[in-house]
């Protein structure tokens, strides 16, 4: 039986040895209050499946809602990228 293989050296380079540049880092750390308030809004709407929401749920969803949009504005009058999604 004959080895069928790759007879040139692997086109894409190995990502999985490379770590994140400053550039990168800076930017995750300039979405960090966004990211953090749509980790809050995922834990709410989460907690929210499989019970009916009371008043203060609904408080606390409204809330989470409100931080995200605010750390969405705050990052848009900066001039940073935001994902397109609305929460």
């Amino acid at each position: 039986m004959k080895h069928i293989g790759a007879l040139q050296a692997v086109v894409t380079a190995d990502l999985s040895d490379h770590e994140p540049t400053a550039a990168e880092l800076d930017a995750i750390a300039d979405e960090m209050p966004l990211i953090a308030a749509e980790v809050e809004l995922l834990d709410v709407q989460i907690s929210l499946l499989d019970r009916p929401a009371s008043e203060l749920d609904t408080r606390r969803l409204r809330r989470a809602r409100r931080r995200v949009l605010a750390a969405r504005r705050v990052l848009a009058n900066r001039g940073g990228a935001i994902s397109p999604e609305v929460a």
